[in-house]
């Protein structure tokens, strides 16, 4: 029996996006069981760069780039912004970060990747599960955190105010190119002809999904942390869109300017760049 171990994050676009597979709606060609791994983003890196384990995985693309000699990045699946993206938030305006403390949601997510190619300040970096970083600019734990899944959209609920929106940092640099975030990966041991067999399999997920919104919403409310559906339909309809389907060659421009401008600041290997596949 050939087992794909799959992992993905607790996440409402994440778990929207595979919802065909895991309901049973959609099968995976050439496997015979899918064996879902579910932790949050950060752990979801650690495990490809230090345990293994995973033969296809929701990744950070900044993980994706220490990755790239030993998985494939997939052209479906990704998470990309246009207009919108991770945020830095405090209680207070601040005029600037420069020596601030600021939560981060892991060191390999490519939301701090971006911090540190936007923010040429001195920071003060802490590492925390994205989940608590809210609350802990609400009591004055840290200086200012760095805000992705559904707080991004929802952060003014809790009283707290924009620093740096990295998205406009992002379109300035680039000039509109859609801002890549999240990917999915594919080990390249198991071959070129599985990857495509996922990817295609993956594609249709997204489909089924999308024809059967509602039952995939209620699958998505299940990793939901802010329980509002308005809110979680937005979010996953702002990171579950066409360029999610298939990244086009604007996205795959987008992925190889990050890891150029990564490269060229010390922040990803120079490897990468060479051994960075699309499927």
């Amino acid at each position: 029996m050939r087992v794909l171990r799959v992992g993905h994050s607790p996440d409402p676009d994440d778990a929207f996006m595979f919802y065909g597979i895991v309901s049973g709606a959609v099968r995976v060609h050439g496997f015979d069981r899918i064996e879902e791994v579910v932790e949050d983003i950060e752990s979801l890196n650690c495990r490809v760069l230090c345990s293994g384990g995973l033969d296809a995985s929701a990744a950070s693309f900044h993980a994706a780039l220490y990755a790239a000699e030993e998985y494939y990045v997939l052209r479906v699946g990704a998470s990309m912004g246009r207009g919108y993206g991770p945020v830095v938030v405090a209680k207070r305006r601040l005029d600037s970060l420069r020596g601030a403390t600021v939560a981060v949601p892991g060191r390999w997510t490519t939301a701090h990747l971006l911090l540190r190619l936007a923010a040429r300040e001195s920071l003060n970096i802490v590492y925390m599960r994205f989940d608590e970083i809210p609350s802990a600019v609400e009591k004055g734990e840290v200086d200012a955190g760095l805000l992705i899944h559904e707080e991004q959209i929802a952060y003014e609920r809790r009283g707290l105010v924009k620093v740096l929106d990295l998205w406009e940092w992002w379109e300035r640099e680039t000039g509109g190119l859609p801002l890549p975030l999240g990917v999915d990966i594919f080990s390249k041991r198991l071959g070129r002809e599985a990857a495509e067999a996922f990817a295609e399999a993956l594609r249709e997920s997204i489909r089924y999904a999308w024809s059967h919104e509602e039952e995939a919403l209620n699958h998505a409310m299940r990793f939901s942390r802010i329980g509002d559906r308005e809110l979680v339909k937005r979010f996953v309809r702002m990171y579950v869109n066409e360029l999610t389907l298939d990244m086009g060659e604007e996205g795959v421009e987008a992925h190889r300017t990050l890891a150029r401008m990564a490269v060229e600041r010390g922040l990803a290997p120079r490897y990468s760049l060479e051994a960075l596949e699309f499927v």
